[in-house]
């Protein structure tokens, strides 16, 4: 039954839903009117209230598997006191096509039950339009094979339960329990709002419009001047909160992101300029990571890591690197990791004066590098004239940045704790 690559329209397969949290027994099951209603019916069908609370201790205890439904039906196995599962079924009487014509006509009759639909809300109006979409008592028949003849016994009311939060994730289920699939509904519901539209536009008689004689309109004149934009606000919005669905976007993510937009909003309202317009994707990746708070990598922040670094083709151990170098100098410190150039003669020239000045060994030099004979410590000189410090295990090669960047070599490498030579 598990198989969702089977799915078609007429069939959609969900998987198991985890077991609810501790002391979720006193909390309602549905989270939605129209699931409250799926779970009111089941209830006041129920000839046994005990069977009732054990099927919803099933439901707790995440004992339903993968739940399939089709027109009519829904099936799963649950898993019950015995090791083999039972074969649980509902079924529901499907709509007659006049049921469906007036459930069309309803919906095309206001452009905001079409939204309300798509963004996977069934209004109270819509239920209401005398087509009998949610089940009353006694409309629920359950089905198992389980010795136990009660209605329901405790796999089915478990089944139904469960069911209750796949339709208050997506009131489509409903429909297709119903006897219509999503695409076929939102395909006729297209249909029938062009129709309307087509037959209102024939009703509606042309306006006639006020002439203008051309020279008029074209005849030099003043425009007012435009009023005065508004003023910026102090500091961008902070976004809504985003509650996670199952299959659904990270709701971290999200409001990551939409933080993120709203600083860059902000900024190009005030400055006129978008501060990380121009960088590409690797240097936006790392910046999103660096604006993760706190340090260490917790489980969210590696998840984090990990998506951004396979984005920019990039290994997480990358990123990790990478969002040090933008914590100690931003898109620059980000270049002095990654670029390697060779500097004029100058400041690179008399770095090393300096750090023998202040009892420092002779460290070699690379291109923009100045490296510790030891090995452990190294400096490197960026295009914006700041000096970076970077440690590594001696002889080990991996180096990180550390510091603070600083116009003195000497002072890049202070607080780093073992810069003199032993």
């Amino acid at each position: 039954m598990g198989t969702p690559h089977r799915d078609t329209e007429l069939r959609r397969t969900f998987p198991p839903f985890p077991p609810r949290e501790a002391g979720a027994e006193d909390v309602p099951f549905a989270a939605t009117w129209w699931g409250n209603a799926w779970v009111a019916a089941l209830e006041r069908g129920a000839l046994d209230p005990k069977r009732l609370a054990r099927g919803r201790g099933y439901a707790d205890q995440g004992h339903v598997d993968a739940i399939t439904v089709t027109p009519g039906l829904v099936l799963a196995y649950v898993r019950g006191s015995r090791p083999r599962p039972y074969r649980v079924q509902v079924r529901v009487r499907t709509l007659e096509d006049a049921d469906w014509a007036r459930f069309l006509d309803a919906s095309a009759d206001r452009p905001g039950h079409i939204a309300a639909l798509l963004d996977k809300e069934l209004p109270q109006s819509l239920a209401d339009c005398g087509v009998p979409l949610l089940p009353g008592p006694g409309d629920l028949v359950p089905r198992c094979s389980c010795p136990d003849s009660g209605h329901p016994c405790k796999h089915a009311a478990a089944l139904c339960y469960q069911t209750a939060r796949l339709l208050d994730a997506d009131p489509f289920v409903l429909l297709l329990l119903r006897g219509r699939g999503e695409r076929s509904l939102l395909d006729a519901l297209s249909r029938r709002s062009a129709a309307r539209a087509a037959r209102a536009a024939q009703e509606r008689q042309p306006e006639s419009l006020p002439g203008v004689r051309a020279a008029d309109a074209l005849a030099p004149r003043e425009l007012p001047p435009l009023p005065p934009p508004l003023p910026v606000p102090p500091h961008p919005e902070q976004p809504p909160v985003y509650p996670a669905a199952p299959g659904g976007p990270d709701p971290f993510a999200l409001d990551q992101l939409a933080t993120d937009a709203a600083a860059r909003a902000h900024a190009l309202l005030g400055t006129g300029r978008d501060p990380v317009g121009e960088l590409t994707l690797w240097q936006d990746a790392v910046r999103l990571a660096a604006a993760r708070p706190g340090s260490g990598l917790t489980a969210t922040t590696r998840t984090l890591y990990a998506t951004l670094a396979t984005a920019a083709g990039r290994t997480p151990a990358d990123l990790a690197r990478a969002v040090a170098a933008w914590r100690q100098g931003g898109a620059a410190g980000l270049a002095v990791l990654e670029e390697p150039w060779d500097p004029p003669a100058g400041r690179f020239d008399r770095a090393r004066p300096l750090l023998l000045a202040a009892d420092l060994p002779a460290f070699r030099p690379w291109r923009n590098r100045l490296t510790h004979p030891r090995g452990h410590v190294q400096l490197r000189l960026g295009r914006d004239g700041l000096w970076y410090a970077y440690e590594s295990e001696p002889g080990q090669d991996d180096w990180w940045p550390r510091g603070t960047p600083d116009l003195d070599p000497v002072g890049a490498l202070t607080g780093l704790g073992a810069p003199e030579d032993a």
